[in-house]
């Protein structure tokens, strides 16, 4: 195996070495589970926050969610139809859940993007993608230079769901239902630290109740926003 790919010289031994580092910290915590797939380093953790700080973040969410946007920054009333906004980091209450899942997670603080919440209505949904960007992609220059590839992917469920809202993993076959306070975490990269077609994920509709989320990404380096 190369150490390099071609995606402008980045080392993917470095990026296999980051998700060696994160995958040994998890499998260690008694608290997490590993989800028993040969395809996807993904974990769980129930709890992680309390019905509390779950009721907080979805009023934060309510009162600033938007319709959402692809990561290219176009619209599609079909492929992601949910509504989402960056969670303010200086908000107390953000920045102590930000630091408890880099605290997890072993990763730092400041390769980690901002906290995003999103809310699922009835009927609601964002089909197959994946975290990762592709380095075919008109942005990837851009990204390469703000912290480079998305490595790993943590989400917090916010609020049961009555039916629905499952984030299905197509490749792996199987589905995670949505569980209040709960922390799922996988690795968007292989083993070797190249991109993991296997991690393509969906948020399956909502049929009832509505579905709250707040996910953080973590790059390969330190994530740099306003790096163009």
């Amino acid at each position: 195996m190369s150490d390099f790919i071609d995606d402008g010289g980045v080392p993917s031994a470095a990026r296999a070495t980051i998700g060696e580092a994160v995958r040994s910290r998890l499998e260690r915590n008694p608290m997490v589970s590993r989800i028993d797939t040969p395809k996807l380093d993904i974990y769980g953790r129930h709890d992680f926050l309390s019905p509390q700080e779950c009721a907080d973040l979805r009023v934060m969410i309510d009162a600033n969610a938007r319709p959402s946007t692809l990561f290219s920054g176009s619209a599609n009333a079909d492929y992601r139809t949910s509504s989402s906004c960056n969670l303010d980091p200086c908000d107390d209450l953000v920045l102590r859940i930000s630091d408890r899942i880099c605290a997890l997670m072993g990763l730092p603080v400041e390769q980690g993007e901002t906290l995003q919440g999103q809310r699922y209505e009835p009927g609601q949904e964002y089909k197959a993608h994946c975290d990762y960007f592709p380095v075919a992609a008109d942005y990837w220059p851009a990204m390469r230079r703000s912290g480079g590839q998305r490595c790993w992917t943590a989400m917090i469920y916010l609020s049961p769901v009555k039916a629905g809202g499952e984030t299905h993993f197509p490749y792996c076959e199987f589905m995670v239902p949505p569980i209040e306070g709960m922390l799922l975490m996988w690795n968007n990269l292989g083993r070797d630290g190249t991109p993991n077609e296997n991690s393509l994920h969906a948020a399956r509709p909502v049929e009832s109740g509505t579905k709250y989320v707040v996910t953080k990404w973590f790059r390969e380096r330190r994530w740099s926003p306003t790096k163009t």
